[in-house]
C-alpha cells in the first residue's frame, strides 16, 4: 500500500442550538488538511551493528528506528533454528495483521544464494524472517524487548515504530541487511 499524501479525514461536527434538550444534534461534516504527507519509501536498510532500521527516498534516510535482532545477530543466517538475522538483499514480499506479533511484513528471506549455501551444507535454509512488533503475548518486562536482541532471526520494532513501517512501506519494496 503506498501513500503518497494523507487522505482528508471526514469527521462529524455536532452542531450546538437544538430546538430542545431532548433533540438530537445536527451533524455535518467537516474535511480535515492533512498536517503532512507521508513520504513514498523506495528502500529499507537495516544495519544490524547499529540495531537500525531505515526508510529511505531517493537516497535520504526519511525516518530511523532502533531495531531488535535475532538472539545470535553477529553474522550471516545460515539455517533454521540459529538464531541469526539474515544479511543481503531481499524484498518486502506479504503482510499479515494477524501474526502473533503486533503486524508483521514478511522477508524475503531465503533467496537464491541463502538457498545455495543451505543446500550445499545439507542444511533447511530457515524462513518466516519478518519485521514485526512486540509479541501481543509479552513474555518479559516492557524494558527487556527494548534493550535485548530477542526475536529467533526476525528484525523487532516498538509496536508504535510497526504502524509507522507499515504505513510507509509500499509492497514489494527492497530491504536491504548489512552486517
Amino acid at each position: 500500500m503506498t501513500f503518497k499524501t494523507l487522505v482528508p479525514i471526514l469527521v462529524l461536527a455536532l452542531m450546538a442550538g437544538a430546538a430542545h434538550s431532548d433533540a438530537l444534534p445536527e451533524a455535518r461534516p467537516v474535511m480535515l488538511r492533512p498536517a503532512e504527507t507521508l513520504p513514498v519509501v523506495d528502500r529499507v536498510l537495516v544495519r544490524k551493528a547499529e540495531r537500525r532500521l531505515l526508510l529511505m527516498q531517493g537516497g535520504n534516510v526519511v525516518r530511523s528506528y532502533h531495531v531488535a535482532l535475532g538472539l545470535s545477530p553477529v553474522g550471516q543466517k545460515e539455517r533454521s533454528g540459529d538464531f541469526r538475522t539474515p544479511e543481503g538483499s531481499y524484498r518486502l514480499e506479504r503482510r499479515n495483521p494477524r501474526s502473533d506479533y503486533f503486524l508483521s511484513i514478511k522477508v524475503s528471506y531465503p533467496n537464491q544464494e541463502d538457498l545455495k549455501r543451505a543446500h550445499a551444507r545439507h542444511w533447511d535454509s530457515g524462513g518466516s524472517i519478518m519485521i514485526h512488533g512486540l509479541p501481543n503475548q509479552l513474555k518479559h518486562d516492557p524494558d527487556y524487548y527494548r534493550n535485548h536482541d530477542w526475536t529467533d532471526g526476525c528484525i523487532a520494532v516498538s509496536n508504535a515504530d510497526m504502524v509507522e513501517i507499515w504505513m510507509l512501506t509500499p509492497d514489494d519494496v527492497p530491504i536491504d541487511i548489512f552486517p
